[in-house]
């Protein structure tokens, strides 16, 4: 029976992300092509155009909606406190394990695709943190605002139906059912490579660092609403902090940032990798650590963008697209810099996190080790909490409001963070890739017939703007 588990849980994962078409390319290379790189990278597209290239023509509104002030609805949050949660889901190992892994698989060239990736997935999480906070609604236990995919789905199916009252929508099921596999899938992950990057640096067991990180855990996300007042001052203080790093990092080198940038344009394009038939790898490994790590399209950060309470719909998705730049193009490319900084004779041979603490390990001695330890630490530490506040909303949805079973869901993931923290179990890890693989065919199946809602939201935000 176990076995046959592993095995659907397999196909499953490669249907999703595996190589279900594939383009040959001039010089004998291949394009492989994941059913998610097919329907994401079309879907930002799409949403790109018909908000009229939003990312690069309303950025500075997306700065402006983050600063606004929130009103005075008990248990709600403003638009900055709901990008802070959803960045600190963001922000967690794709931005520095996931770079490593694109740049050692694709090279310098697949840090373009990244960037690619994150300027059409702005336009995605704009739709989607829209679509939200249209479709919020009263949250009786926590206080506030819930919503995000299950909800606006639930309510659009309603509509279509005629308007007949349902408790549940078999696609907001199944979406809410895969956001719970996918966040327990990506417990155990978290604590696995916090428990690694410790003892590689500390040589702490694993079992002394996993009791840590799960009692920390616990006392915060059992208590009522400590999730957004720990991270409002834990986000911004481990972004600020590994940014000024690394940002200081890549300005004593900077008379070596010219040819980086160069190679990386230069690799993106493929002038050697065509010729080499590589340009398929840096292309893909480009845009799928681009995907994942900046969570566009899966109906992660629209949980998150709900709960928000604002004077227009829109500010709030317009804050969600910023949230993906932050992400992409201030993260991932400050982790990005620093590999491609460090002479590739000390990295021959590594990967993951191995390759990482080296690079660091150049740059700043025995200290880099330490301190990315840390960083994927606080990183790993507040995604964990992240995706136990998007747990909420898909918990009500399915089970009603009851802290029993917000309870029930909290201590489940606090095991899986235990377990993880001590063995890696490949078939979890593919489970968490499922979850959100699946989480994402069901969003994105609904964002194209809603996307009108959240494009005239834009409509009438801009009208009033002028006005």
């Amino acid at each position: 029976m176990g076995d046959w588990i592993v095995k659907i849980i397999e196909s499953v994962y490669n249907f999703l992300w595996g190589d279900l078409i594939v383009l040959p390319l001039p010089g004998g290379g291949e394009l492989p092509l994941s059913l998610l790189v097919i329907i994401l990278i079309p879907a930002g597209l799409y949403f790109t155009v018909r908000t009229r290239f939003l990312p690069v023509r309303l950025f500075p509104d997306m700065v402006k909606a983050v600063t606004g002030k929130k009103t005075k609805e008990k248990g709600s949050l403003s638009v900055m406190q709901s990008l802070i949660v959803s960045t600190a889901t963001r922000v967690g190992m794709g931005n520095l394990v996931g770079v490593v892994a694109a740049i050692s698989a694709g090279g310098a060239g697949a840090v373009f695709w990244m960037w690619v990736t994150a300027l059409i997935g702005s336009s995605t999480a704009f739709i989607e943190g829209t679509l939200a906070q249209l479709y919020k609604e009263k949250d009786p236990l926590y206080g506030g605002y819930r919503g995000g995919p299950a909800y606006y789905i639930h309510k659009y199916l309603q509509e279509k139906r005629g308007g007949k009252v349902r408790r549940y929508c078999g696609l907001s099921v199944l979406f809410a059912i895969s956001g719970l596999i996918c966040w327990c899938g990506i417990s155990q992950v978290i604590s696995n490579s916090v428990s690694s990057a410790f003892e590689n640096a500390f040589h702490i067991p694993p079992l002394y660092s996993t009791i840590a990180l799960v009692v920390l855990a616990a006392v915060i996300v059992l208590r009522k609403n400590a999730t957004v007042k720990v991270l409002d001052v834990m986000v911004p203080i481990m972004a600020g902090c590994y940014l000024l790093i690394t940002v200081l990092l890549i300005v004593i080198n900077f008379r070596m940032i010219p040819s980086v940038i160069g190679r990386i344009f230069q690799e993106a394009f493929g002038f050697r990798q065509v010729v080499a038939g590589g340009f398929g790898a840096v292309l893909m490994n480009g845009i799928k650590r681009g995907l994942f790590s900046n969570e566009a399209g899966s109906g992660s950060a629209p949980c998150a963008a709900a709960t928000a309470e604002t004077d227009h719909p829109a500010k709030v998705g317009l804050g969600q697209a910023l949230g993906v730049f932050i992400d992409t193009i201030l993260i991932c490319s400050c982790t990005a810099m620093i590999m491609l900084l460090t002479p590739e004779t000390l990295t021959q041979g590594l990967t993951g996190m191995d390759l990482l603490q080296e690079a660091m390990r150049y740059h700043l001695g025995t200290f880099g080790v330490v301190f990315i330890a840390i960083t994927l630490w606080l990183f790993s530490f507040s995604t964990f909490v992240g995706i136990l506040f998007y747990a909420r909303s898909n918990v009500a949805y399915l089970f009603g409001d009851n802290w029993f079973s917000q309870t029930a869901y909290k201590i489940v993931a606090l095991v899986m963070l235990f377990v993880g923290g001590l063995a890696a179990y490949t078939v979890v890890w593919d489970l968490g890739d499922v979850g959100v693989g699946l989480m994402t065919l069901f969003n994105i199946f609904i964002l194209f017939p809603m996307s009108k809602k959240a494009i005239d939201a834009l409509k009438d935000y801009e009208k009033k703007k002028k006005a």
